[in-house]
């Protein structure tokens, strides 16, 4: 059984099908991740956190030792509870895949312990590996990928997080903050933390964009959506520039598309809105446009062309499906995108 759309996910992670004996959890944010694992685990088992009732394994335990999983999921728990095998996969030895993709088949048949549960934490395996095509064949295994955040996701996060704290942001804080956002989710939870310290818990304030600026204490011009702007604004060394210091922060190529993507939406929604008879800069606030950013992005919108957008945009889709498939050189890609896009800009005149 494959897991991929949230709500799905979201239904199994808080109600677990008791028919099911095995998950298997992979993606790229090991952050999302450990998270989603966690949650199962607490539901799965009465204590999770239980030596007697809980096996914890690593990959490195396997190799060398090729029934130790099978063992583990063979065991009886001691102290009568549902007992709980957890696998941290993050190996690619293909040995090692074989192995935990036979033991996770016999026991999501019932060949072991039917009333232990086998939950495997695992990296970005791709469509060759044994272990994810025998998840996502077995009828009593569930497969979720965790695929990296949406901008939507990340904010959805947030103000769920703050709410919880009394606190909030503004639309255009929350604008701000998501796109200083870490892509990593354990990553971003610290920061999300971090800012309800910041803004006092139970404090009930909202901030706003100038309330967070102590708090960000980011360089700008590191960020991807001011690299994108550099893009679009024809600064070919900048947007180069720009993405390669987003790099050296983490941002990868996946992520740098999707930002030049949702710059490209800004300005054609802009664009649009203005054709219907708006203001420019009516429509630039009414498609999201920061007030930082709104001069520049009234230059670069004076001379865009709706026309030119869609002449760029299949070159967006492009690169996005390239940055996806495995092995690709993604920052390369975006990189590539970003410097097309900058020398159409300057043909324009900008």
């Amino acid at each position: 059984m494959i897991l991929a759309k949230r709500p799905d996910i979201e239904r199994f992670l808080g109600s677990p099908d008791k028919t099911i004996r095995a998950a298997l959890i992979y993606g790229r944010d090991m952050g999302v991740v450990r998270e989603r694992a966690n949650q199962l685990s607490k539901k799965v088992c009465d204590r999770p956190d239980d030596p007697f009732d809980v096996a914890l394994l690593t990959d490195g335990d396997l190799d060398g030792d090729g029934a130790r999983l099978e063992g583990e999921l063979a065991a009886q728990s001691l102290m009568g509870g549902r007992r709980l095998v957890r696998l941290k996969f993050a190996t690619e030895k293909a040995a090692l895949d074989k192995m935990a993709a036979e033991a996770l088949t016999r026991h999501a048949a019932g060949e072991l312990n039917p009333d232990a549960f086998l939950l495997i934490e695992a990296g970005n395996l791709d469509r060759n590996s044994a272990l994810r095509k025998a998840a996502e064949k077995a009828p009593g295994a569930a497969t979720i990928p965790c695929y990296e955040d949406e901008p939507g996701d990340i904010a959805r996060l947030v103000r769920e997080a703050l709410a919880k704290d009394g606190v909030g942001l503004t639309s255009e804080a929350l604008q701000v903050f998501v796109g200083r956002m870490p892509k990593e989710r354990g990553v971003a939870r610290q920061e999300i933390e971090r800012l309800a310290l910041f803004l006092g818990p139970g404090s009930g304030m909202t901030a706003t964009p100038k309330d967070l600026e102590d708090f960000l204490g980011v360089e700008p011009e590191a960020s991807l959506s001011d690299a994108a702007a550099d893009a679009f604004g024809g600064r070919l060394a900048e947007a180069q520039a720009g993405l390669r210091r987003a790099a050296a922060e983490g941002e990868g190529g996946p992520a740098a598309v999707r930002a030049l993507g949702m710059y490209l939406g800004r300005m054609r929604r802009t664009l649009t809105l203005a054709k219907s008879g708006a203001g420019l800069q009516e429509a630039a606030k009414a498609s999201g446009v920061f007030w930082k950013s709104e001069r520049e992005f009234l230059r670069q919108a004076r001379t865009w062309t709706l026309p030119e957008l869609d002449r760029i945009q299949p070159e967006v889709l492009a690169a996005d499906k390239a940055c996806k498939t495995a092995g690709s050189p993604d920052a390369l890609i975006a990189e590539r995108l970003a410097l097309q896009i900058a020398g159409r800009a300057k043909r324009l005149g900008l």
